[in-house]
């Protein structure tokens, strides 16, 4: 099962950051079916098993803190296998429930950046920013919502179908290089996050010169996302370097197609960063 999640998490480029860290999480309940004569022993395979499936996604914050979390709240903590397989078990429930609702924390302290009658843009695919959204016109507010494509892959396209189901909003699609025509008239610019690591916020690529644009024409930036996201020290992300038949089927004689998953945003041009924990400071 193990092995197989490893894999399907490879695969995993399009589902949010939330559900692949469930389920890595989840995968670890295989270690409570196998056969561990030690406590040490039964510590080893989890932590082998740990390390494996933080390998799985580099990229992917949310994964490495619930991995992560998991460990540090089982390994050394019980002096018998079941003991320490019952304390596994709870733990990853414990984890899995955190994930999951952190998410709609963040989403429900965000709504009140949503108010009635506002023009915002997005980029890319948020499935916080999408559910604040909601909420706050659950709420009765009526919004305009700008969203770009997210070339090359146009996770965008995804962003402003959803919305274009949601009664209150409307929505308008843009290319990712319209934005600065578009943010002028904008009252904030709302993006979820992949993570955010020491100064640093790594997102869909496109964000950082979205970003920088706002910051030139004085539009408020608001990035959304769960406090699992936000990780120091021993984290280091790894960009998703993409196929390049995304930017073009056929092959360009003499030219190198550069395709990054993700690109860096300094902190520093971010006005507020909100959580399941409320507005942190970054």
């Amino acid at each position: 099962m193990i092995d197989e999640t490893i894999a399907e998490i490879r695969e995993m480029q399009t589902h949010s950051s939330s559900v692949v860290a469930v389920k890595a999480t989840r995968a670890l309940s295989e270690l409570l079916e196998r056969d561990h004569a030690t406590v040490e022993e039964f510590e080893r395979d989890l932590e082998r098993n740990a390390s494996a499936l933080k390998r799985a996604n580099p990229s992917h914050a949310s994964l490495f803190n619930a991995i992560q979390t998991v460990v540090v709240n089982v390994v050394d903590r019980k002096d018998s296998v079941a003991e320490a397989k019952s304390l596994l078990d709870e733990v990853i429930d414990r984890v899995v429930e955190d994930v999951q609702q952190g998410k709609s924390r963040a989403a429900d302290n965000a709504v009140s950046l949503f108010e009635e009658g506002g023009t915002f843009l997005t980029h890319d695919y948020s499935s916080t920013v999408l559910e604040a959204v909601e909420r706050a016109v659950g709420d009765g507010a009526e919004l305009t919502m700008y969203v770009t494509e997210a070339r090359p892959r146009f996770l965008g396209r995804k962003t402003a179908r959803r919305l274009a189901e949601v009664d209150g909003v409307e929505p308008h699609l843009i290319v990712d290089g319209a934005a600065g025509t578009f943010l002028a008239d904008c009252d904030r610019l709302v993006v979820g996050m992949d993570c955010i690591v020491d100064d640093t916020l790594y997102n869909r690529v496109g964000t950082y010169p979205i970003v920088a644009t706002a910051n030139h024409l004085d539009v408020p930036v608001t990035v959304v996302g769960s406090a699992a996201k936000i990780v120091e020290g021993s984290f280091v992300f790894e960009n998703e370097i993409r196929s390049s038949a995304e930017v073009s089927l056929e092959p360009i004689e003499n030219v190198v197609i550069e395709n990054p998953a993700y690109d860096a945003t300094p902190v520093e041009l971010i006005d507020e960063v909100i959580t399941d924990n409320g507005v942190e400071n970054i």
